[in-house]
């Protein structure tokens, strides 16, 4: 069993980026410049943009943080959305989800320029991520991805399960797993909460991608011996163990997975890591108007 080092291979990203934007400084070309926009104080986005925000430190970006409080309205977003995509310094954003109930969530998505659309969510960096044309591809996907590839997974002609259907993870990777590239070339099943004959689907699995948010879902009579699994689960559970009184726990019930598989994504430390440094590549990518 090989641990997939997720924070390692983005530690090594993110030097890579760094010594990019050195060299584009020293062109005389301007420091890309990431902005951020946080709504209310929801612990998980609290944490999640702190780590973007000193991930742009370590990749020697500029970053910007605006925050609202939860009473926000739709179209104070929506005004910030539009300076944001009107400021030539500015060349990526992400609105971090989820947001307050009161303010939709799509709409948001598709105020933004999909051309600063670091996240990859709006529908054209979607649609053109699914039939294989350069965009910014949807950052949690981009990032087991790159750990596949970097690890050196065999992906052509592999049975990958995906447990999960959101747009954010479980569609995305799905397509990007079967499109004809390396990593990919798999034959992809997509399994969710009405799927019947899960455990046996699951069984027949070269590579499972856990993305369902179901706590140790995925356990040892669900995988084959030499299976790949790659855990994108991150759900707080009580801990007595730690300070914060929660610890962060996977889709698989990785003690007794672990010993059955040829390559794992811990939790934390696996898939994580490499969500951050998508968008960081994403915003290095959009600096230096290589997509679009």
């Amino acid at each position: 069993m090989e641990l997939i080092d997720g924070k390692k291979i983005a530690d090594t990203i993110k030097a890579e980026i760094a010594a990019e934007v050195e060299k584009m400084v020293g062109e005389g070309k301007k420091r890309p410049h990431l902005a951020a926009v946080l709504v209310g104080h929801d612990g998980g986005s609290e944490t999640y943009v702190a780590h973007k925000v000193k991930a742009c430190e370590q990749c020697g970006f500029k970053s910007t943080l605006i925050r609202f409080e939860d009473d926000v309205t739709e179209q104070q977003l929506l005004d910030t959305i539009d300076s944001l995509n009107a400021d030539a310094d500015i060349d990526g954003f992400i609105v971090q989800l989820p947001l307050p109930k009161h303010i939709s969530e799509q709409k948001i998505i598709e105020a933004i320029d999909y051309r600063k659309d670091v996240d990859g969510f709006h529908p054209i960096n979607v649609g053109r991520m699914s039939i294989g044309l350069p965009c910014f591809l949807s950052a949690t996907p981009a990032g087991i991805i790159e750990l596949l590839r970097r690890y050196n997974v065999p992906t052509k002609g592999a049975n990958c399960v995906v447990l999960g259907r959101s747009n954010i993870v479980g569609k995305p990777v799905a397509s990007l797993m079967m499109q004809k590239a390396i990593p990919g070339d798999a034959t992809v099943t997509v399994c969710h909460s009405h799927t019947n004959n899960i455990k046996e689907i699951c069984r027949n699995a070269d590579i499972i991608i856990a993305a369902l948010g179901q706590p140790g879902f995925v356990t040892d009579d669900m995988v084959k011996e030499g299976a790949t699994v790659i855990d994108v689960g991150t759900t707080r559970v009580p801990s007595t163990l730690t300070k914060s009184g929660w610890k962060l726990r996977g889709d698989v019930d990785f003690d007794n997975v672990a010993p059955k598989c040829a390559f794992i994504t811990p939790v934390p430390g696996g898939v994580g890591p490499m969500t951050i440094v998508s968008l960081m590549r994403n915003t290095l990518l959009a600096a230096q108007h290589t997509v679009y």
